[in-house]
């Protein structure tokens, strides 16, 4: 990720598109990665609304801009980037194939929109909100941003009286849960590969990636140099599937290192050991001030849901009540750079992936030796998976051969190059102390935890000496 952004990442073809489209009755937004959008009425009276602007006050990063502070994007960008490359994709699949596969305006319309909203449902710090705090309030409760997004666009459309037909909206709530599994059964919809475009739950090579990766990476000041407008240019459709060229050698590499990069902005950005200090506070904060401010309580309810956003750590911190005191200690610890202390980490073994647990923070308690005073509560254990997105599995599938073949087959990696992953999954187990002068019990329990377990210490390095010392 050393490579400076590619000139033609940072400006997207946002002209490609203005020979085949009328923009004169477009609003015409300047975006820092694709340079001119033009948004139609329509998708208009969706963005100028209080429920679509309240994405201004959701960081696409959560608390990264704590540690990289140019991370302060929003959730608003991020959206329009989506609509925008969704747009492209769709025209540039009905330029090459639009008579055979029928491509017309009600598919444009439904994928563009469907980009727009795609991450409307999604709450205070994005999927930490989702993840982690949740879980932790309700245990196995299910309940998704993308479940949310639906029934916000709902709310948007009957709230604003917006004038829309009932199968557009029904086939743009359908795309946005398509990933999931939780929409209809593929067998039953008509154009399968339209649900493809916006979040591609087959292969994860989709425009939500294309724009969240080159937008994060800018923001963070990172390297960034895969080509996606390379990928789309490829883009066939071949059994309702989208397909990729397999006879441009550069395109399987380029492929790779869509994911290669993702992969960096997790190891590097979104699970960076002082970020997710902070994330861990701020869960804890927000759990601790729940009961309170019933911050949970209307996660399904989406005339009151739209009002929830990143705010909640101001409303927490300037508050005078004495029942929000615990949080709000938290939240100036954060301010205060008063972090949990990282002990340690290690890389589960390769040989240990298929059976792994996530470890607990009674396993390391349970691993301290005698006269050790530790509690589960004063320690806190973050199982992190990072992955290509298809978990153990290789996401790269479904190349055709030439532009005159009808084709469709996988391409092994050793055939694309020997220096490619032969894993495509890492599991950290990292530890935190929430205390300074507990860091070098916890570190001491933590080594006996891997030596129990492997058989070896599997941690890189040991604990420095310094930061076990009490303070």
């Amino acid at each position: 990720m050393g490579a400076h952004i590619n000139g033609d990442v940072s400006l997207s073809s946002s002209h490609s598109l203005a020979w085949s489209q009328d923009f004169r009755f477009s609003k015409h937004i300047h975006d820092n990665v694709h340079g001119n959008i033009y948004l139609d009425p329509l998708f208009l009276k969706f963005v100028d609304t209080e429920q679509f602007q309240r994405l201004r006050d959701l960081k696409q990063l959560g608390m990264a801009h704590m540690v990289y502070p140019g991370a302060v994007h929003s959730r608003f960008e991020h959206s329009l980037g989506v609509y925008w490359l969704a747009g492209e994709a769709i025209h540039k699949l009905k330029n090459y194939q639009g008579f055979e596969l029928g491509i017309d305006r009600f598919d444009i319309k439904t994928v563009k929109l469907a980009g727009l909203l795609h991450d409307i449902g999604h709450g205070p710090y994005s999927h930490l909100f989702e993840r982690e705090f949740l879980p932790r309030v309700y245990g196995g409760y299910k309940w998704s941003h993308e479940q949310m997004s639906v029934k916000m666009v709902d709310h948007i459309v009957d709230e604003h009286h917006i004038d829309i037909d009932t199968e557009t909206i029904k086939r743009v709530e359908e795309m946005i849960v398509a990933s999931r599994g939780t929409a209809e059964p593929k067998s039953s919809r008509e154009k399968h590969f339209l649900y493809d475009i916006i979040a591609n739950g087959r292969n994860g090579i989709d425009v939500d990636k294309f724009d969240y990766i080159v937008r994060d990476c800018r923001a963070c000041g990172l390297g960034c140099n895969f080509e996606y407008q390379r990928i789309m240019e490829s883009m066939r459709v071949l059994g309702d599937e989208i397909c990729y060229r397999a006879k441009d050698f550069l395109l399987d590499l380029i492929l790779h290192k869509l994911f290669a990069t993702r992969a960096d902005l997790y190891r590097t950005v979104y699970t960076h050991a002082k970020v997710r200090a902070i994330d861990l506070m701020l869960v804890d904060a927000l759990v601790k001030a729940n009961d309170y401010l019933e911050i949970s309580s209307h996660i399904d309810d989406p005339s009151q849901y739209w009002k929830l956003d990143d705010t909640i750590i101001k409303t927490i911190e300037t508050a005078p009540d004495q029942e929000l005191r615990e949080s709000r200690d938290l939240i100036r610890r954060i301010r205060r750079r008063d972090l949990y202390q990282f002990c340690n980490e290690y890389i589960v073994p390769k040989d240990k992936l298929e059976n792994f647990k996530d470890v607990t923070a009674q396993d390391i308690v349970c691993s301290q030796k005698n006269g050790a005073m530790l509690r589960e509560e004063g320690v806190v254990v973050d199982n992190v998976k990072i992955d290509l997105t298809r978990g153990k599995h290789n996401p790269l599938e479904r190349f055709f051969k030439d532009y005159e073949s009808d084709e469709k087959f996988s391409i092994p990696d050793d055939r694309v190059s020997h220096l490619l992953p032969t894993s495509y999954q890492d599991r950290i187990v990292r530890v935190y102390s929430k205390k300074p002068e507990l860091v070098g019990a916890i570190s001491e329990a933590f080594e006996n935890f891997q030596l129990r377990t492997y058989g070896i210490k599997a941690q890189v390095h040991d604990t420095p000496e310094k930061k076990k010392r009490p303070r």
